[in-house]
């Protein structure tokens, strides 16, 4: 392996690659926490947060646990933090002005990440660094087809590092050394979250919960006081004059048994009066510094108190709305800061052991889809008539606003069926050629010439003969006749005889019969000799 360098530019220590950094402190594994929160004071508190920015981190830390752990409502709330950036689509995208190297660089990240199955348990772990102020996650890489990439990313508690006097925001390993062991580099995704602005001791949101968490617990202690004197009936027991000491215990078994057992016996000299419990200062004050902590608490966490409890009173729709809003823009600034870390620790360990490209600035980046689209049926109203007034709309912007992406090559895109008519000509289909109607089929009745008795020729009289022409099919008749009489013309102006150019016709029509061809040709004499005599006789 070449020599690699970090994001600084100092070179890596092959050992990383081989054996995790925590390997070599097992001592930290069989510590275990030790619950500050037990007898929490305002005192302890103020000793705990006062070690923690001189950096001894460790008692801080499992505060901190711990109030996630005992407060379900900090424990929901944090859960709604972390939680909602594992529904954002993400993805990996080249630099600006990406070289094909580049975006094909970017394809080969994201199907690393993609294959990681541990991916989103990475992510979680991560934003534990909201509360914390930050999070250390170890690496264990393994050679894959020739490749050096994670085989597994472990979160590691916080009480396990500290910060040197000298610099407050170096993270390290607590160890044997007073000023603790740096982390190796590429061996840790170090996720530094800043909820608040402030050293990393300082920079957690829990450092912020920790007062209401506080103020919580004298509540819940107080009103589970009151439940224990004020919540079951005092029970008197009494017993006649001169009793013996016996008979006195009996008596005060009874009572004190008949509370749980709801049954119980005595002698019927005795007996044993329930008095009403007494309403003491009442619970109503515990309860409303509870709620009142509570709703502190949900302000810190996201904003708002109405996307997490209603009241039902001042909870309404608009102003659970306006929280909303609230809540989406701690998201976005969670889902940066976290793709910073993920690009910084992960990707570009990835893309220098792998590929040797060093340059921070032309790397992969990873990025959360954290837009909100914009209303699309109010846009696709608004936009064409705004565009249809002159107004110039970039392409860019609109898709930009309606979370659309842009097209690449070969994605199968969606599309509107247009009428030919909005079509521009030249994608309009070429016409069909026209077919004319079939022709009228007439039946040609066949009105011979005949002679009478007395050997006179007789023809149809005018209005027959106007009846006779008129139902003849003219043009088709005339085109039939060119085609089929065209050998016969052609012998006849050579010379031919008249048997010639019957027997030139049929040797160009082979297959006609010779019947038809007597009948079109006795037609054609009729029509001829009628048209003759009607325009003669004019």
């Amino acid at each position: 392996m070449g020599q690699i360098v970090d994001i600084n530019g100092n070179p890596i220590e092959r050992k990383v690659l081989d054996q995790q950094q925590t390997a070599q402190l097992g001592w930290l594994k069989s510590s275990y926490e030790e619950h500050p929160s037990l007898g929490l004071t305002p005192q302890k508190l103020y000793r705990i947060l006062e070690s923690a920015e001189l950096g001894y981190l460790l008692p801080q830390s499992d505060l901190f646990t711990d109030m996630e752990e005992k407060d379900a409502h900090i424990f929901a709330e944090m859960s709604k933090r972390k939680r909602v950036l594992l529904t954002l689509d993400w993805d990996v995208q080249p630099p600006r002005n990406a070289s094909a190297t580049e975006k094909k660089l970017a394809q080969w990240v994201r199907e690393c990440l993609q294959d990681m199955t541990f991916f989103e348990d990475m992510l979680l772990d991560s934003l534990d660094g909201i509360g914390h102020g930050f999070a250390a996650l170890e690496i264990t890489w393994e050679r894959v087809e020739g490749m050096w990439l994670p085989q597994a990313i472990t979160r590691r508690p916080q009480r396990w590092f500290m910060t040197p006097w000298d610099d407050r925001d170096d993270i390290r390993l607590r160890g044997i050394e007073v000023m603790g062991q740096p982390l190796w580099q590429f061996g840790w995704i170090l996720h530094r979250h800043r909820a608040k602005s402030g050293y990393v001791s300082r920079s957690g949101l829990h450092r912020v919960l920790v007062w209401p968490y506080l103020f919580k617990n004298y509540g819940v202690r107080d009103i589970m006081e009151f439940l224990e004197i004020y919540g079951i009936p005092l029970r008197l027991g009494k017993y006649p004059a001169g009793a013996s000491e016996d008979e006195k215990s009996t008596l005060l078994r009874a009572v004190t048994g008949i509370g749980h057992n709801a049954a119980g016996i005595i002698p019927q000299e005795m007996q044993i009066d329930f008095k009403e419990a007494s309403s003491g200062s009442g619970h109503a004050p515990h309860l409303s510094l509870i709620d009142y902590m509570e709703r502190s608490q949900s302000k810190v966490i996201l904003g708002g108190t109405l996307t997490s409890q209603a009241d039902g009173k001042s909870s309404t729709h608009a102003l659970g709305n306006v929280h909303n809003e609230v809540r989406h823009d701690l998201m976005v600034s969670d889902a940066r800061q976290l793709e910073a870390t993920i690009t910084r620790d992960l990707i570009y360990p990835i893309v220098a052991l792998n590929k040797g490209v060093t340059d921070l600035r032309r790397l992969p980046r990873l990025v959360f889809e954290t837009r909100e689209p914009e209303d699309m049926k109010l846009y696709a109203d608004s936009l064409p008539k705004l565009v249809a007034m002159g107004l110039p709309v970039p392409v860019d912007w609109a898709r930009e606003k309606l979370s659309i992406p842009a097209a690449q090559d070969g994605d199968d895109v969606l599309v509107i069926p247009q009428p030919l008519q909005a079509l521009p000509p030249e994608f309009r289909p070429a016409p069909a050629p026209e077919t004319p109607p079939p022709a009228k089929q007439v039946r040609l009745t066949y009105r011979p010439v005949v002679q009478n008795a007395h050997g006179e020729t007789i023809y149809p009289d005018q209005a027959q003969l106007d009846d006779t022409i008129s139902g003849l099919p003219a043009a088709p008749l005339a085109a039939g006749m060119d085609k089929l009489l065209a050998p016969v013309i052609q012998a006849i102006r050579n010379g031919e005889t008249p048997d010639s150019a019957i027997e030139a016709l049929l040797t160009a029509q082979p297959d006609m019969d010779e019947g038809a061809l007597a009948e079109l040709l006795a037609r054609a004499m009729f029509v001829a000799d009628i048209w003759g005599r009607v325009n003669g006789g004019n």
